[in-house]
Protein backbone atom coordinates (compact mmCIF):
# COMPACT_ATOMS: atom_id res chain seq x y z
CA UNK A 1 0.00 0.00 0.00
CA UNK A 2 2.70 2.60 0.82
CA UNK A 3 4.43 1.68 -2.59
CA UNK A 4 1.04 2.77 -4.52
CA UNK A 5 0.82 5.89 -2.20
CA UNK A 6 4.58 6.79 -3.29
CA UNK A 7 3.80 6.04 -6.74
CA UNK A 8 0.77 8.50 -6.84
CA UNK A 9 2.15 11.13 -5.50
CA UNK A 10 5.12 10.74 -7.27
CA UNK A 11 3.21 10.90 -10.30
CA UNK A 12 1.29 13.95 -9.37
CA UNK A 13 4.32 16.12 -8.19
CA UNK A 14 5.46 15.25 -12.00
CA UNK A 15 2.50 16.13 -13.68
CA UNK A 16 3.48 19.69 -12.81
CA UNK A 17 1.44 22.35 -11.08
CA UNK A 18 -2.38 21.47 -12.85
CA UNK A 19 -2.89 18.14 -10.95
CA UNK A 20 -1.98 19.58 -6.80
CA UNK A 21 -4.19 23.19 -7.17
CA UNK A 22 -7.63 21.52 -7.50
CA UNK A 23 -6.75 20.33 -4.15
CA UNK A 24 -5.88 23.21 -2.60
CA UNK A 25 -9.04 24.88 -4.76
CA UNK A 26 -11.34 23.22 -1.95
CA UNK A 27 -12.00 25.47 0.74
CA UNK A 28 -13.03 25.27 4.33
CA UNK A 29 -15.73 27.07 6.02
CA UNK A 30 -14.79 28.98 8.97
CA UNK A 31 -16.96 27.92 11.74
CA UNK A 32 -17.31 29.18 14.83
CA UNK A 33 -19.70 27.80 18.15
CA UNK A 34 -20.98 31.07 20.24
CA UNK A 35 -21.43 29.62 23.49
CA UNK A 36 -21.99 25.98 22.42
CA UNK A 37 -22.37 24.91 26.55
CA UNK A 38 -26.07 27.12 26.47
CA UNK A 39 -26.83 25.66 23.31
CA UNK A 40 -30.52 24.23 23.85
CA UNK A 41 -30.00 20.82 22.27
CA UNK A 42 -26.75 19.53 22.08
CA UNK A 43 -25.69 15.93 23.99
CA UNK A 44 -24.57 16.23 27.62
CA UNK A 45 -21.11 13.92 27.57
CA UNK A 46 -18.02 16.44 26.27
CA UNK A 47 -17.34 13.37 23.70
CA UNK A 48 -20.51 13.44 22.20
CA UNK A 49 -20.83 17.20 21.89
CA UNK A 50 -17.83 17.30 20.25
CA UNK A 51 -18.20 14.39 17.59
CA UNK A 52 -21.76 16.51 16.84
CA UNK A 53 -20.01 19.96 16.57
CA UNK A 54 -17.10 18.11 14.33
CA UNK A 55 -20.12 16.52 11.98
CA UNK A 56 -21.66 20.14 12.07
CA UNK A 57 -18.41 21.84 10.77
CA UNK A 58 -17.93 19.06 8.32
CA UNK A 59 -21.02 19.48 6.84
CA UNK A 60 -20.34 23.42 6.69
CA UNK A 61 -16.82 23.00 5.12
CA UNK A 62 -18.73 20.79 2.42
CA UNK A 63 -21.12 23.54 1.54
CA UNK A 64 -18.22 25.75 1.37
CA UNK A 65 -16.89 23.80 -0.80
CA UNK A 66 -19.47 23.93 -3.79
CA UNK A 67 -18.98 28.29 -3.55
CA UNK A 68 -17.53 29.48 -6.85
CA UNK A 69 -13.88 30.07 -6.06
CA UNK A 70 -12.36 32.35 -3.92
CA UNK A 71 -15.34 32.90 -1.70
CA UNK A 72 -15.19 31.88 1.37
CA UNK A 73 -17.84 31.20 3.55
CA UNK A 74 -18.19 32.20 7.59
CA UNK A 75 -20.73 30.70 10.02
CA UNK A 76 -21.44 31.50 13.45
CA UNK A 77 -23.58 28.96 15.28
CA UNK A 78 -25.87 30.87 18.11
CA UNK A 79 -28.13 27.87 19.30
CA UNK A 80 -28.67 24.39 18.49
CA UNK A 81 -31.52 22.00 18.50
CA UNK A 82 -30.96 18.17 17.41
CA UNK A 83 -34.04 16.63 16.12
CA UNK A 84 -35.71 14.45 17.80
CA UNK A 85 -35.76 14.10 22.01
CA UNK A 86 -32.36 12.28 24.18
CA UNK A 87 -33.81 9.60 26.51
CA UNK A 88 -31.48 7.90 28.82
CA UNK A 89 -30.30 4.03 27.21
CA UNK A 90 -29.71 2.09 30.84
CA UNK A 91 -27.82 -0.18 28.20
CA UNK A 92 -25.46 1.34 26.69
CA UNK A 93 -22.88 4.91 27.56
CA UNK A 94 -24.66 6.72 24.57
CA UNK A 95 -28.13 8.02 25.04
CA UNK A 96 -30.92 7.45 22.45
CA UNK A 97 -32.25 10.31 20.35
CA UNK A 98 -36.37 9.38 19.54
CA UNK A 99 -37.66 11.21 16.80
CA UNK A 100 -41.36 11.20 17.14
CA UNK A 101 -42.66 14.00 14.69
CA UNK A 102 -44.22 16.36 17.50
CA UNK A 103 -42.60 19.53 18.28
CA UNK A 104 -38.65 18.00 17.99
CA UNK A 105 -37.46 18.87 14.93
CA UNK A 106 -34.00 20.04 14.35
CA UNK A 107 -33.64 24.47 14.82
CA UNK A 108 -30.22 26.41 14.02
CA UNK A 109 -29.86 29.64 14.97
CA UNK A 110 -26.76 31.31 12.47
CA UNK A 111 -25.14 34.50 11.51
CA UNK A 112 -23.31 33.46 8.17
CA UNK A 113 -21.21 36.01 5.47
CA UNK A 114 -20.26 35.00 2.02
CA UNK A 115 -16.87 37.01 1.26
CA UNK A 116 -14.53 37.36 -1.90
CA UNK A 117 -11.56 38.72 -2.15
CA UNK A 118 -12.38 40.02 1.45
CA UNK A 119 -15.42 41.80 0.73
CA UNK A 120 -18.69 40.46 1.81
CA UNK A 121 -21.18 40.03 -0.84
CA UNK A 122 -24.20 38.18 1.14
CA UNK A 123 -24.70 37.85 4.78
CA UNK A 124 -27.62 37.60 7.29
CA UNK A 125 -28.78 35.86 10.24
CA UNK A 126 -31.07 32.95 10.32
CA UNK A 127 -33.08 30.70 12.44
CA UNK A 128 -33.41 27.91 9.95
CA UNK A 129 -36.25 24.36 11.10
CA UNK A 130 -37.79 21.85 9.57
CA UNK A 131 -41.02 20.60 11.21
CA UNK A 132 -41.55 18.06 8.10
CA UNK A 133 -38.51 16.44 8.96
CA UNK A 134 -39.95 12.86 9.27
CA UNK A 135 -42.25 13.25 6.25
CA UNK A 136 -39.98 14.43 3.60
CA UNK A 137 -37.68 12.63 1.80
CA UNK A 138 -33.72 12.61 2.57
CA UNK A 139 -30.89 11.42 0.59
CA UNK A 140 -28.68 10.64 3.87
CA UNK A 141 -28.89 7.50 5.31
CA UNK A 142 -30.46 6.15 8.07
CA UNK A 143 -26.98 5.87 9.86
CA UNK A 144 -25.77 9.12 9.04
CA UNK A 145 -25.44 11.19 12.00
CA UNK A 146 -27.55 14.40 11.95
CA UNK A 147 -29.19 13.73 9.04
CA UNK A 148 -32.24 15.80 9.12
CA UNK A 149 -30.33 18.92 10.37
CA UNK A 150 -27.60 18.25 7.22
CA UNK A 151 -30.88 18.55 4.63
CA UNK A 152 -31.79 21.68 6.49
CA UNK A 153 -28.59 23.30 5.78
CA UNK A 154 -28.66 21.50 1.82
CA UNK A 155 -32.09 23.61 1.68
CA UNK A 156 -31.15 27.02 3.15
CA UNK A 157 -27.58 27.06 1.53
CA UNK A 158 -28.94 26.07 -1.98
CA UNK A 159 -30.77 28.96 -2.36
CA UNK A 160 -27.61 31.10 -1.55
CA UNK A 161 -25.50 29.57 -4.31
CA UNK A 162 -28.58 30.22 -7.04
CA UNK A 163 -28.18 33.97 -5.88
CA UNK A 164 -24.72 34.37 -6.57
Amino acid sequence: MKTVLTKVLLASALAGPIALPALAATAAASVSYVEPERFTDVPFTPWERERVLKQLTAHFDKLAASLPAGQELKVDVLDLDLAGQTRPNFRGSQDLRVMNGGADWPHIHLRYSITEGGKVIRSGEEKLSNMQYLDRMNHYGNTELLRYEKQMLDDWFKPLLAAR
